[in-house]
């Protein structure tokens, strides 16, 4: 670390951000626009074969498939880039980052606050990141082992079926609105009474949405469409969890202490961000359904990149990071996931 020349580091990388910024127009505003419109597609072709399906079934696979890609690229391509502010220079109240709601039970200002602001800022901070120690998995040696780790793949794999509701409840277990003994030190942004609130509210519309109003309009086949919602609902689940813990968790991310981040640097924070971050090679299509969080890395670093630039800028980045001898963490979608699962295997029981 004592070898890299952070001024220079931050010059390169604020460089292509400049560049790519000066780049970003009507493409971009094409492009997402264009995404939405596919979304929409997808959601009311799923729809319609589903209830087809009480016909020919297999109508009802390719309707719940197509509910549940509807469902990951209003997650990850569309809500999560929209709430990172990427399109809030088109003046588009349906795009706007303030008012976008996304299909999801986590309320849209709790994930302003734990993921754009703390998670952004304080990437793998320990006491800082929440990513990093809300205490439901042990995923480094900043942490004592206790009993429960040992079944903490158990738990992983909860988490990844319920991933919506664990999201959802994500700052509510960090601040222990339910458990009391509140952590020092931290400042919450708002009352137990507001986190209850929007936790209820929102994860009240979504069960109402899609366990009851949908499933009602198709009267007496009520269970039909019950189970494919309940069903795309886990396909995205799954999806959303697998993508994110191979950005943030494989076995080459590392984690910081608040002490060493002090007075940091804009050229030290990009260092961080880069060491708290890992890609997923795959093809165009693979990129589109991840958010373009496959390309994590420039994602920590440009958070507010239109996220369709990713793919663009990566090699730009990654000759960067070689300039300066900071290794650049990608790998195949398969070798990712096995190196997050054996990092969770790992503080499992050590």
């Amino acid at each position: 670390m004592n070898n890299i020349n952070f001024s220079e580091l931050e010059q390169d990388l604020n460089k292509i951000k400049m560049d790519t910024l000066a780049q970003v127009g009507q493409q971009d505003a094409d492009y997402i626009r264009r995404v939405v419109r596919k979304q929409r597609i997808c959601e009311f072709s799923g729809r319609v074969l589903i209830m087809l399906g009480l016909l020919q079934p297999v109508l009802w696979v390719v309707g719940v498939l197509l509910l549940a890609l509807a469902k990951i690229l209003d997650n990850m391509e569309i809500g999560h880039n929209v709430m990172h502010g990427q399109y809030d220079w088109m003046n588009d109240k349906q795009l706007n980052s303030k008012s976008y709601e996304w299909d999801i039970a986590c309320d849209g200002q709790s994930w302003h606050r734990v993921h754009n602001f703390e998670h952004h800022t304080y990437t793998n901070i320990i006491g800082k990141d929440r990513d990093f120690g809300y205490g439901l998995l042990r995923l480094s040696n900043d942490f004592k082992w206790r009993l429960k780790n040992s079944w903490q793949f158990i738990t992983y794999l909860n988490l990844t079926v319920l991933f919506q509701w664990g999201v959802s409840y994500h700052e509510l277990a960090a601040e222990r609105v339910f458990m009391g003994k509140k952590k020092e030190n931290r400042e919450s942004l708002v009352t137990d009474s507001q986190l209850k609130r929007g936790f209820f509210s929102k994860g009240a519309r979504q069960i109402i949405k899609d366990y009851i109003l949908f499933p009602a309009l198709a009267g007496p086949f009520f269970l039909w469409v019950l189970v494919a919602n309940v069903v795309a609902n886990l396909i995205r689940n799954i999806w959303t969890s697998t993508i994110i813990f191979c950005g943030h968790f494989t076995e080459q991310t590392e984690t910081f202490n608040e002490q060493d981040c002090e007075n940091e640097s804009q050229g030290q924070w990009y260092y961080r961000q880069v060491l708290g971050s890992s890609n997923i090679k795959g093809p165009h299509w693979f990129h589109v359904l991840t958010g373009h969080l496959s390309c994590q890395i420039e994602h920590h670093l440009f958070p507010d990149l239109p996220s369709s630039r990713y793919q663009q800028i990566a090699p730009q980045v990654n000759a960067v990071l070689d300039k300066h001898g900071i290794a650049y963490n990608t790998g195949s979608f398969f070798s990712q996931y096995g190196s997050v699962l054996k990092r969770i295997l790992r503080y499992s029981f050590s």
